[in-house]
C-alpha cells in the first residue's frame, strides 16, 4: 500500500522537436505570385547594392533572360522578409521551399 501522500510515478512524455518553419496556406498577391511562378521555374532576382551596401535595385530575371517588371524593392523585401526567397554565398537570390508551397500552381499564372 502507498502512503497518503506519496505521488503515483508519471509516464514519461516524449517531446518531438517541433520543425523551424511550418508551412501554412498563405494568401499572397497577384504580384508576389508573379514573381514567384517566374523563380519557380527556374528564374533569379538579381540585385544591386550601393558602396555603403544598401540595396538599390532587384530585377527578376526570367529563365529565358526577360526581365519581369512587377518587382520593385517594397515587393522584394516583402518576399525576402515571408521567407520566399534567399539569398547563399552573394549569388542571385532564388525562392526557398516556403515559397515553392505558398505559389499556386498555374500555367501562364494570369
Amino acid at each position: 500500500m502507498k502512503p497518503a501522500g506519496a505521488l503515483a510515478p508519471r509516464p514519461a512524455v516524449v517531446r518531438l522537436p517541433l520543425p523551424l518553419r511550418r508551412t501554412f496556406l498563405v494568401n499572397i498577391s497577384k504580384r508576389e505570385q508573379r514573381v514567384l511562378h517566374a523563380l519557380a521555374q527556374g528564374g533569379h532576382i538579381a540585385h544591386r547594392r550601393d558602396a555603403a551596401g544598401t540595396l538599390v535595385a532587384a530585377d527578376c530575371v526570367t529563365r529565358d533572360g526577360w526581365r519581369l517588371s512587377d518587382l520593385d524593392l517594397v515587393l522584394f523585401r516583402r518576399l525576402k522578409r515571408r521567407g520566399f526567397i534567399a539569398s547563399a554565398g552573394g549569388r542571385p537570390y532564388r525562392i526557398t521551399r516556403e515559397g515553392i508551397a505558398a505559389v499556386r500552381a498555374q500555367l501562364d499564372n494570369r
